[in-house]
């Protein structure tokens, strides 16, 4: 049986561990998810050990606290300035199918175009 420091102390460890965002392959979660640190205000790029990630993402969850953006191109940049259908930002929630999500140009179809993602705090 733990003691109640040992617990105490997990606690505690567990409030100053990062929130994860869920991102998925498939819609309703399906497919190959991983948990990723949220890193407030910094890009991270669908490569490398994520490459599974690029422009397959069709769900995510969001911790609550954060808003994310999701753009179709690496470095969390925009192909154009005039064409506002390139990124979307999901606050804090559940996204079972990003065939149906709200981006800057209203409702649109963001599924498998993700490259990259960025964070911040509400």
């Amino acid at each position: 049986m733990a003691s109640p420091a040992r617990i105490s102390i997990v606690q505690e460890r567990a409030a100053d561990a990062s929130p994860t965002m869920t991102l998925c392959t498939a819609v309703q979660f399906g497919g190959i998810c991983l948990n990723l640190p949220v890193v407030s205000d910094s890009c991270t790029s669908f490569t490398g050990g994520l490459t599974t990630l690029n422009e397959e993402v069709s769900s995510a969850v969001i911790p609550a606290g954060f808003i994310c953006t999701l753009f179709n191109q690496f470095g969390c940049t925009t192909s154009s300035a005039a064409d506002s259908r390139d990124e979307v930002g999901l606050v804090g929630g559940s996204y079972p199918n990003f065939g149906s999500v709200v981006g800057i140009a209203g409702v649109q179809n963001f599924n498998d175009m993700a490259s990259s993602i960025s964070c911040s705090p509400l």
